[in-house]
């Protein structure tokens, strides 16, 4: 599904990623984690085919990423942007109704109702009595399950979310990730996430990228990244991780004042 090959991203005179090479396999949901101003969101707008490598090459399904038309890619996938939706003076459902502006002929139309794809799609991120609320209406949190809705109905393939739990309260956040989960299952399909929050990323990915100094410092299931050796290394912080108890995933707590070389699982 994704093939990044030796890529290199530059802005200025400042080399944001360094050989960055990697897989990721169709129907799976990925992570990627990592310090704020490490490249995540550079590497998320390479994935999209927003933006090119400086060198190197990022493939979709074998096919240079940057080679795709716009509106032939946006039929298969998605991208919620940090920071959600700003404020217009759409409803709610105006908005979400633009996810399906890839399918749309030049009158805006298509054959298929998708008035029940709508409805869905409102109901999965508990929009069903704001539908009619305009967008400049709603709060910050608000807007990023209408952002995440309008995605939804283009129905992807391959989703990318940055960030998609900003502004978002801790039940927000799991109900957000549940849905996007739950979803992804049952559709087979490809899901890459840059999450902040660690302990939410060993939970709903498959697969953690874990990115360091512009490379690629780890990339494995939770219980193989999520381990104290590298919170040190990557993240300067020190933590305790213990098996949740519940699911069993790893998840870490911070351990403030404790010298360098304790750890303990």
């Amino acid at each position: 599904m994704i093939e990044a090959q030796s890529v290199v991203k530059k802005i200025g005179d400042r080399t944001i990623l360094k050989e960055i090479s990697f897989s990721m396999e169709e129907g799976r949901m990925y992570g990627i984690i990592g310090p704020n101003g490490v490249g995540k969101s550079t590497l998320i707008r390479l994935l999209s085919g927003v933006d090119s490598p400086t060198s190197g090459e990022v493939t979709l399904e074998g096919k240079s990423a940057g080679a795709y038309g716009r509106k032939e890619l946006a039929k298969w996938l998605a991208v919620l942007q940090q920071g959600g939706l700003g404020a217009t003076g759409f409803t709610v459902r105006e908005v979400i109704m633009m996810g399906r502006f890839p399918f749309q002929n030049w009158l805006g139309e298509e054959k298929r109702n998708v008035d029940a794809l709508i409805d869905d799609a409102l109901a999965a991120m508990g929009l069903s009595e704001l539908q009619d609320r305009r967008i400049d209406e709603l709060s910050g949190g608000e807007r990023q399950r209408v952002a995440l809705a309008k995605v939804m109905v283009q129905e992807p393939k391959l989703l990318l979310l940055d960030e998609p739990t900003t502004y978002l309260d801790i039940g927000y956040q799991v109900q957000l990730l549940d849905t996007v989960k739950s979803w992804q299952r049952e559709k087979s399909m490809t899901v890459v996430a840059v999450l902040h929050d660690l302990n939410l990323a060993a939970h709903y990915c498959d697969e953690l990228l874990v990115l360091h100094e512009g490379r690629v410092d780890a990339f494995g299931p939770p219980a193989k990244v999520v381990v104290p050796e590298l919170i040190q290394r990557v993240f300067g912080a020190r933590a305790v991780v213990l098996p949740h108890p519940a699911t069993g995933v790893p998840q870490l707590l911070l351990q403030p004042g404790q010298p360098a070389d304790s750890y303990y699982i």
